[in-house]
Parts: C-alpha cells; structure tokens; sequence
C-alpha cells in the first residue's frame, strides 16, 4: 500500500503515518517498493505469520475490526489501479 491508502484506513495525518512506516521499515518488518512518484510498503516474507497471528488476536478489538474493513476495500481499489497502471505502462 502506498502512504496516502494508510492514512485515509488510519485516519492519520501524512507526517504520523511516514513516521510509523519508518520506525517499522527501521525494525525490519517492512520493505518498499518505487514506481513513478509512488513508494509502496509491503511486509517482509519471514515476518508475514507473526504479523497474522498478531491480527488475528487483535480482531477482538472493534477500532482494528473497522480499519481492516477500510484496508480491504482501498486493498481491493489499489489491485484495480496497479492493473491499469501497468496495462498502461506495457503500451508505452
């Protein structure tokens, strides 16, 4: 997901969310990813179960339980742009 998804599902403001991302990509449990102007963060493989078994404890609180709604519906959006954006980069 890029920075500006997380802060419309976190409700945070851009400086609050860049900061967070950081200290995660710091304690190496994220990566990221370039493309144009968009950088892209993503959970790094090894750490991908503790961070589920982490969720899955956390559903019980109703906040989380809202944010992970948001999250699939800007998760769902974001395949249908990354999809348009590389049809378009294969006609250039």
């Amino acid at each position: 997901m890029c920075i500006s998804d997380l802060e419309l599902i976190l409700d945070f403001t851009q400086t609050k969310t860049s900061r967070h991302l950081i200290y995660l990509k710091n304690s190496g449990i994220l990566n990221t990813r370039k493309q144009d102007q968009w950088v892209f963060y993503h959970l790094k493989d090894e750490v991908y179960d503790i961070i589920n078994q982490i969720f899955q404890f956390l559903q019980k609180d109703q906040v989380l339980r809202g944010d992970l709604e948001a999250y699939k519906t800007m998760y769902s959006n974001r395949e249908l742009a990354l999809n348009k954006l590389q049809t378009r980069n294969w006609q250039s």
